[in-house]
């Protein structure tokens, strides 16, 4: 019988940890209900990440998620072979809460910004994460400038990712260019793997 998680009108990233908490506890079915396509996708990546088959239903608005392992042999298996790789430790991450750099002009701190991007693409030392949340989450949806250089970062093996809670939060999630939405779980992971960050 799976396991139901009540998350709605939750916003990420807590119907992400609810659900992981009963993975955790050993669930090997879980039913998880949220109200937002964000916290649809941060499950949809959880189950990837954990060996979780996925459904999603949707009616009304509301959506079901339902988590579920098929095969536990293989399953015990590939956590087996994955208890016996050694963690990766990335180089460094850029974390930008902000789409200006320093305080005084607004403007300035605009265009820094965009000139910190652009030196980022040419440099030969990239970041292995670019990670964007509260006001930084304007850079990938509202800024051209700041949009090609994160592209560019993006096609050369930078993994970008934005908090989805901020882009909901300034109703510009339609408007993201480049990036995946991500949550404060996945965003503190990459943070604690990387052997450094940067922070705006």
């Amino acid at each position: 019988m799976s396991k139901l998680v009540d998350a709605i009108g939750q916003a990420c990233p807590i119907p992400v940890i609810m659900t992981k908490k009963e993975i955790d506890n050993g669930e090997e079915g879980i039913i998880t209900k949220v109200d937002n396509k964000i916290a649809v996708e941060n499950l949809k990546k959880l189950a990837a990440t954990t060996g979780f088959e996925v459904e999603v239903k949707e009616e009304g608005g509301l959506y079901t998620v339902a988590l579920s392992k098929e095969c536990k042999e293989c399953n015990a298996m590939l956590e087996e072979l994955e208890q016996q790789k050694p963690v990766p430790k990335a180089d460094y991450a850029v974390f930008i809460g902000k789409d200006y750099i320093g305080e005084g002009d607004p403007e300035l701190g605009k265009n820094l910004m965009r000139m910190f991007l652009y030196t980022l693409t040419e440099s030969a030392d990239l970041p292995s994460y670019i990670l964007f949340m509260n006001g930084g989450v304007k850079l990938p949806t509202l800024d051209e400038q700041a949009v090609d250089h994160i592209i560019k970062l993006k096609e050369k093996g930078v993994e970008v990712l934005v908090c989805g809670a901020c882009l909901n939060f300034y109703k510009i999630t339609e408007e993201l260019k480049v990036g995946q939405v991500s949550n404060m779980y996945e965003i503190l992971d990459k943070m604690q793997k990387a052997g450094k960050v940067i922070s705006f």
